[in-house]
């Protein structure tokens, strides 16, 4: 038997799920912001460095980029921990108030006593959610960072060796 799809219930349904992750993405970047704000700013002008067509990036300008590149990183890995111990804490609040709520139930089957006790925990849960989310994206952000930043290494090796053949050879 082929399963028919109802599509209004599923735009619908779609549609909660839009607007549901619209409030988690805002309370994920407000959670984030302030540990990666730095971070984001420099990346973006590094951006805008590079989509310059007229100007080509100058070697002091990759030195800036490597030298503010590796202390941005520094202070947003010291932030992610940070931000993974409040992940932890909301992750540990979510499993008391679940197990509170479970264990003050003493009637229904197993399956009911869990089903009310997520449904009276789900807050928590949310919030546990919005701090993991939050870690794992500055995570992301740190690492994509530290390849952007031996990227630029790169180009100053290459820089350095095309500069010391071109020096050799005109001798």
């Amino acid at each position: 038997m082929k399963y028919k799809l109802d599509n209004i219930k599923v735009e619908k349904i779609r549609d909660t799920v839009e607007a549901d992750s619209k409030t988690i993405d805002s309370i994920v970047d407000d959670i984030i912001q302030p540990y990666c704000k730095d971070l984001d700013n420099y990346v973006v002008f590094i951006a805008e460095c590079l989509n310059d067509g007229n100007n080509t990036v100058t070697d002091q300008e990759l030195d800036d980029f490597c030298m503010n590149l590796s202390t941005y990183i520094y202070f947003a890995s010291g932030m992610c921990e940070n931000l993974g111990i409040r992940d932890d804490i909301s992750r540990a609040v979510y499993r008391e108030v679940y197990n509170s709520k479970r264990s003050a139930l003493d009637k229904g089957t197993v399956a009911d006593k869990d089903s009310l006790a997520e449904l009276e925990s789900q807050q928590e849960y949310i919030t546990n959610v919005c701090y993991n989310r939050a870690y794992k994206i500055l995570k992301a952000k740190v690492s994509s960072a530290q390849e952007l930043l031996q990227s630029c290494k790169k180009i100053v090796s290459r820089r350095m060796q095309e500069t010391e053949l071109s020096r050799i050879g005109r001798n």
